[in-house]
């Protein structure tokens, strides 16, 4: 009698088998998950590069800007140590930033005009107008509480170069959003009355005050030149 075979064998070979194409199938699962983990290492570095790159565009923009002004500020204010230039002009690129209605050479073109081409933060009108911007008391006092500066007195405040020019940056892009761009610095300079008036009779001569109808293309005209 013929001994019977056992199975023994086959079953041997196929737990081998299993084996082998288990190791294989966990073999090609890892390297697919270590492949895509590469993958997204290589997405987050291209991604903090590009941030990278971004902020550095940033950087080149505000230093710029903030040269441009310096610059300009030594033209007409030579005497201005440059800790203050800086200051300024930094405050002058913030608020160009805070309000889209306004950019670094208009803001310029109306301190440049407003005070009398001297940029002296402590210039003052007959009228009692203040600082850079020129800006009334009562306006002053009034804009304060919305940039929460505690307002101490006027000199205080309104010689301080840069709550001078968060003040007036605020007013002035209130106008413009208002009445735009002409109507804006007719009202910054004559009034919102006279100003609204003047657009509703699409601005005709006679309405404004003489002083502002000579304003309004003076601003415009420092602010095409500083553009250029």
């Amino acid at each position: 009698m013929r001994p019977k075979k056992s199975n023994g064998s086959y079953w041997m070979v196929l737990a081998v088998t299993g084996l082998v194409l288990g190791m294989s199938a966990a073999g090609f699962t890892f390297r697919y998950y270590d492949f895509d983990r590469s993958n997204r290492q290589v997405e987050n570095i291209e991604k903090i590069v590009n941030d990278l790159r971004a902020a550095m565009n940033v950087d080149a923009v505000r230093q710029t800007n903030i040269q441009k002004v310096m610059k300009l500020i030594r033209q007409y204010n030579p005497k201005m140590p440059s800790n203050i230039r800086y200051d300024i002009a930094n405050e002058i690129y913030e608020m160009s930033i805070k309000y889209s209605n306004l950019d670094v050479d208009l803001i310029c073109a109306t301190i440049t005009h407003e005070s009398a081409k001297t940029w002296d933060p402590k210039v003052t009108s007959p009228v009692g107008a203040m600082g850079l911007m020129q800006i009334m008391p009562g306006t002053g006092m009034f804009l304060s509480e919305f940039e929460g500066i505690a307002w101490i007195n006027a000199e205080t405040v309104l010689f301080n170069p840069i709550y001078n020019i968060r003040l007036g940056t605020r007013y002035l892009s209130t106008l413009i959003d208002i009445y735009g761009l002409q109507g804006g610095l007719a009202a910054y300079n004559g009034g919102e009355k006279r100003a609204a008036l003047w657009l509703a009779h699409n601005k005709a001569n006679g309405i404004l005050w003489p002083e502002t109808q000579k304003y309004v293309p003076a601003v415009l005209n420092l602010y095409q030149q500083f553009q250029n």
